[in-house]
């Protein structure tokens, strides 16, 4: 991959949502698989300055694997806010697609709680459960003044 070759974005269906994903690395003993925090969208976030570079170098001895979460980014629209349960389908729908037995899962910010449920439900389906700026719930975070 050169410097301006970005992955192919491909799509797993789950129920009747396509879920939009991206895979750094082939052929690799492990999968990595990245669940997005509050806004999600697999092409632009690689706009961000060095979140391009990170997939690269976790891809030197992994399988990395980041999607969209249903509602968002390139994944099918939908009416009102998905359940963890649902959420945690569209998960299991890109490994399926992916043909991924088990994964270590990587849950960023809001995607942490999903991560910690998918891993209690799928314990065969994770190797490693990691949580980066997670949360158990909003009432934990101190209250936000306005000046």
């Amino acid at each position: 991959m050169t410097d301006f070759e970005l992955p192919v974005t491909r799509y797993a269906l789950s129920g009747n949502v396509n879920i939009a994903y991206q895979i750094v690395g082939q052929e690799r003993p492990i999968d990595i698989v990245i669940v997005p925090g509050v806004v999600s969208h697999v092409e632009f976030l690689h706009e961000i300055l060095g979140y391009t570079a990170f997939l690269r170098r976790l891809s030197d001895f992994a399988r990395v694997v980041s999607f969209d979460k249903r509602g968002q980014g390139l994944s099918d629209r939908i009416s009102d806010a998905p359940s963890l349960e649902q959420r945690m389908d569209d998960d299991r729908a890109v490994m399926d697609e992916i043909d991924s037995k088990r994964a270590i899962l990587l849950g960023l910010s809001e995607g942490s709680p999903m991560s910690a449920l998918f891993a209690a439900t799928y314990p065969e389906r994770i190797s490693h459960l990691i949580l980066y700026g997670g949360f158990a719930r909003f009432a934990d975070l101190p209250p936000t003044r306005v000046a």
